[in-house]
């Protein structure tokens, strides 16, 4: 942080945390990638310098709605999975705003389906290259990223070992009926339109889980007053996946009381919903902690 001095001009540091990991230890690369269709998307890739060339458990997340660009950032919580040694995925799919209007485009209405194969590709890509293996790849992703990380579980349980699912979309025939959803309609369509509600049938979460399938183990993560993502979303298909399991991974959901979607959350309970995250991803894919 730092204080600028309105009589002198001057700008000097103020407050400086105090870092318990070495940054030179990390190598920070840049992939790019195939998905389904032959489009090229780009895949950071975080993990220590010595990981290199080894398969680790890895945590991938992604979004890929709204016009929203993800770009490299700090995060407390990753560099413990990290410092554990896992390795961290960041896909920018199409939906979002990193190569702009097209890109945007690309990923919403009727194009929705492009997100989904853009994060399927990058977990096949990470297995592929030898980051992970497989059994060891997780996938996180919040509120649009949940529906995500919800869709591609249906679509491809064999793939993924665990994820997490944050206050996600899992309705899709139904989010314009609770407080904000009627203002999404612009990326993900209009479900009182047929040809948008057969788009929507096709990869809502809630609707397509299967029964007799082996699904990935999945930590469901809400909030009791969550007023944007209705938590109902969350309760539907949380009980939905575990009705219709047929393999030994848990299906479990976590719901954190008087709290909202995300922002502006008090500190603890930030701490605590983080490491039990953590605990449930690295439990599911192999990580465990140095002594």
């Amino acid at each position: 942080i730092f204080r600028f001095n309105l009589a002198s001009g001057a700008v000097e540091p103020f407050a400086t945390p105090s870092l318990t990991f070495k940054p030179d230890d990390y190598a920070i690369e840049q992939h790019f990638y195939e998905s389904k269709d032959g489009t090229r998307v780009p895949l950071f890739v975080v993990r220590k310098k010595a990981l290199v060339g080894k398969a680790a458990p890895t945590l991938l997340y992604g979004y890929g709605g709204f016009d929203i660009s993800l770009t490299p950032s700090f995060s407390a919580t990753r560099m413990a999975w990290l410092e554990a040694g896992g390795a961290f995925a960041l896909a920018n799919l199409r939906g979002g705003g990193e190569y702009g209007k097209a890109w945007h485009d690309a990923g919403r209405l009727g194009n929705k389906q492009n997100v989904f194969d853009d994060f399927i590709a990058a977990g096949e890509y990470l297995i592929k290259q030898g980051i992970t293996k497989q059994g060891g790849l997780t996938i996180q992703g919040g509120s649009n990223g949940g529906l995500l990380v919800a869709a591609v579980a249906n679509q491809r349980p064999d793939l993924f070992a665990a994820g997490n699912a944050a206050v996600g979309v899992m309705d899709m025939l139904r989010f314009d009926r609770f407080t904000a959803g009627r203002y999404w309609i612009d990326d993900y369509g209009d479900p009182g339109k047929e040809a948008d509600w057969r788009v929507l049938r096709a990869y809502s979460p809630y609707h397509n889980i299967r029964r007799g399938v082996d699904y990935p183990a999945m930590l469901v993560t809400t909030a009791d007053t969550d007023d944007r993502v209705v938590p109902g979303h969350s309760f539907k298909y949380a009980a939905a996946l575990q009705a219709a399991q047929a393999g030994t991974r848990p299906h479990l959901i976590r719901i954190e009381t008087r709290a909202g979607h995300g922002t502006g959350k008090p500190t603890d309970k930030a701490v605590a919903e983080g490491a039990d995250i953590l605990a449930f991803l690295a439990q599911w894919s192999g990580l465990t902690a140095p002594e």
